[in-house]
């Protein structure tokens, strides 16, 4: 066996939901996890992040799906909060799939793979595609975030379970606000193609699931009902939470982050992570 051939993958971080866009709408994020995986003859996982770095390690773990990882060296490096929902597990299975992939030169369905690990589509389609996702199933529709609007994130200390999250939400909802929800998701992707700030902010709302979720993390939901007040467009929760994706024009974005970091002093750090148009890359090196 020739040994010596590398490839480096670069996946956007991901927040899903976006409000009223319950499991169907995801925006990725300029926020990456970069993973270098080199043929050196023996297993190894280096990163200085706490991660597994054995084969129970989901990068490895989304690689060996498609090919053997005995020969590899996995240099993980990431500035994707780990847990929050950010999308750090999506971005940790594109990443492995993609490099065994284009290494193999396989032609594998990737998206159909990666779903299949994630148990979603809404992360790993943003991850995959950048810009803002509109997902059915397996399917994902792409649309350009406007010019001029930007994120800006607060990232709780403590995390939330993905499976405390779930198990939050009711197993039927009011029609009522099944149908607040679709009129709110339509205005939302309206505002967005349009460039309407007045649209999108009016849009930022949801019953289907954060009112469920609010009392897991209430410093997250309290800052979700003041974001106007913050100087922000809107404020959504980045997924199963804790963390909120707040939605600022960019000439608010400066006071917007000063007034966060006041607001979020001991318990959460603030981040400005701009939307992010460029999906997953790979390329050999």
């Amino acid at each position: 066996m020739t040994l010596g051939r590398r490839r480096l993958v670069r996946v956007p971080a991901s927040s899903a939901n976006l409000g009223p866009g319950f499991d169907v709408m995801a925006a990725a994020l300029a926020l990456h996890l970069e993973v270098e995986v080199l043929e050196t003859g023996t297993f190894a996982v280096e990163t200085e992040l706490e991660l597994p770095r054995d084969r129970s390690n989901l990068i490895v773990r989304a690689f060996e799906r498609l090919h053997p990882a005995d020969a590899f060296t996995f240099r993980i490096a990431s500035k994707i909060p780990l847990c929050g929902g950010l999308g750090s597990s999506a971005a940790s299975v594109v990443a492995g799939l993609m490099a065994a992939d284009h290494m193999f030169e396989l032609d594998a369905d990737v998206r159909r793979l990666a779903v299949e690990f994630e148990g979603h589509a809404d992360n790993v389609a943003a991850a995959l595609d950048g810009g803002l996702v509109v997902c059915d199933g397996l399917r994902s529709h792409r649309l350009e975030m406007p010019m001029g609007l930007e994120a800006v994130l607060v990232v709780p200390c403590e995390s939330v379970h993905t499976e405390a999250a779930r198990g939050a939400l009711p197993a039927t909802v009011p029609m009522s606000d099944a149908v607040f929800n679709v009129a709110h998701a339509s205005m939302l992707l309206l505002g967005l193609a349009t460039s309407d700030w007045d649209l999108i902010s009016a849009s930022l709302h949801d019953r289907l699931h954060q009112p469920y979720r609010a009392l897991l993390y209430p410093r997250s939901a309290g800052l979700v009902e003041r974001a106007a007040a913050l100087g922000a467009l809107g404020a959504t929760i980045s997924g199963a939470g804790p963390t909120v994706l707040f939605w600022s024009h960019f000439d608010r974005t400066g006071p917007l982050i000063a007034a966060l970091s006041r607001e979020t002093e001991g318990w959460a750090s603030v981040m400005r992570a701009p939307f992010e148009s460029q999906g997953a890359d790979v390329r050999a090196m």
